[in-house]
């Protein structure tokens, strides 16, 4: 023991190797222990502990017998002796030393392969973390975290939709990952950061680990609430009734019919997959139709497959416009309804360009202020709380949505569920699509939904729903 701890302290680079090696352990067990008594700090604590800390434990580890054989090279040296020393130390298991020093070898070598590994496990975890994900790399992720924590999938992991299960697209993630990681340190990513269409995993081995499209069957009755843009704020309603037929074991019909087992629908478009250039169905009989959009080079985008990401493009990372923001603010009760002119001011204040999140909610703020003080003295006498609180949530809107340091604005990602803000479903229902016999592919309200009010005050049709 006494010869092995010399070997470890009579020379500087083993001595500083030892210093490294231990304090990182020690340092990693005493946050492991933290971390196990349930005490949680920011997503920091996770990467120093299972990331940079295992880092300079495994260099302390290799600068200790770098050391100690850079110290047996210069005392050879030293001697000067005339023959060749041999290439490899003799380890003579017979001597009660030299099997002491093996022993203690091992042992310590164990002891360092359980921390390291304990150590690696854990910072795979930290990586998978949705607080690694999303506050990492703060101002570039911060628009698509937002999103998410927003979204419908928000108790549902980054990692279980962008990677999924399986190592290949683990390791695929990984070497994405590196790559962003140096274009984050070097500021080499593009402003805003694009949605990563070619990388992301078939929807079949993600969406549908929770999803069956074939289970989501028949019709559905959708009632939206908008709000008009007078002084009143007159709240008005559509009705639909939406045909997501998905009918398992038989030919389906409605929405889910892109999708059905029977059928399989084929697309070119440009690497945005927002202009569809042709579209190729092949039905349940093997008859297939190619749908060309003009005449478009038959060399121009790739096919592909359609899937659930095809329509459901933003799932978890959703933007939302302007106007559908306040409606849903006047609905919940976040904007008080009965302030005048409240849905029109609010649009427009909340279109405006801002240089930041703090100065947008300032400016917003005032605004909105400033409007009922000259325009309506009784109601912003009266209604002073009501006003503020309007207004701050139109702030809190503002930064839900854009963010200037990432050049994110509105509409700048699109959501192709439906046509309203988007084109969406008219990328091939808009009649342009046609089959060399004159075939369409059609724009018909019908195929997808009956509509059966629009912005309507009162819908008889919710009424006649009435108990």
């Amino acid at each position: 023991m006494r010869d092995f701890f010399l070997a470890l302290t009579r020379n500087t680079v083993s001595l500083i190797g030892t210093a490294i090696a231990v304090s990182s352990a020690v340092l990693i067990i005493i946050l492991m222990i933290i971390e196990y008594m349930d005490i949680h700090g920011s997503a920091y604590i996770g990467i120093i502990s299972y990331l940079i800390l295992p880092a300079f434990f495994v260099l302390g580890l290799l600068l200790i017998p770098y050391g100690i054989m850079r110290e047996r090279r210069h005392a050879r040296l030293a001697e000067e002796r005339g023959e060749p020393p041999p290439r490899f130390p003799i380890l003579d298991l017979n001597n009660a030393r030299t099997r002491r020093s093996v022993l203690i070898f091992s042992i310590l070598t164990v002891i360092n392969v359980v921390i390291l590994s304990a150590a690696t496990y854990k910072g795979v975890h930290v990586m998978e973390s949705d607080a690694f994900c999303g506050t990492t790399c703060h101002t570039v992720m911060e628009p698509e975290f937002t999103a998410y924590k927003r979204s419908p999938h928000a108790k549902v992991g980054c990692v279980e939709c962008h990677i999924g299960p399986g190592a290949d697209w683990f390791v695929k993630s990984k070497l994405s990952g590196a790559w962003q990681l140096v274009a984050v340190a070097l500021d080499l990513h593009p402003r805003p950061i694009p949605t990563p269409i070619e990388n992301l995993r078939p929807a079949r081995e993600t969406c549908e680990q929770c999803h069956w499209p074939t289970k989501f069957v028949g019709d559905k009755l959708i009632v939206k609430t908008s709000y008009a843009e007078d002084e009143a704020n007159t709240e008005l309603k559509s009705v639909l009734l939406l045909r997501i037929g998905g009918i398992q074991g038989r030919q389906s019909e409605g929405i889910h019919w892109h999708v059905d087992p029977g059928v399989q629908i084929r697309y070119r478009a440009d690497e945005k997959r927002e202009t569809i250039y042709d579209v190729e169905l092949t039905q349940p009989d093997g008859t297939v139709k190619l749908y060309k959009n003009g005449e478009a080079d038959d060399e121009l985008g790739e096919w592909r497959v359609m899937d659930c990401v095809d329509c459901h493009n933003r799932p978890t990372h959703i933007y939302r416009q302007p106007q559908v923001e306040v409606d849903l603010a006047l609905q919940d009760g976040r904007i008080d309804k009965s302030l005048p002119f409240i849905r029109r001011q609010g649009r427009r204040v909340l279109l405006q360009d801002y240089e930041s999140h703090e100065q947008a909610r300032v400016a917003i703020a005032r605004h909105i202020d400033t409007f009922y003080q000259e325009n309506y003295p009784e109601i912003y006498t009266a209604r002073s709380a009501s006003i503020k609180e309007s207004g701050q949530a139109l702030g809190d809107m503002y930064a839900f949505n854009v963010f200037p340091k990432m050049k994110v604005t509105w509409g700048i990602y699109p959501n192709h569920i439906g046509h309203m803000d988007f084109p969406g479903c008219f990328r091939c229902h808009n009649n342009d699509h046609a089959t060399d016999s004159g075939d369409v592919i059609s724009q018909n309200c019908s195929t997808c939904h009956t509509l059966l009010a629009m912005e309507e005050e009162d819908p008889k049709v919710l009424e006649q729903l009435q108990p």
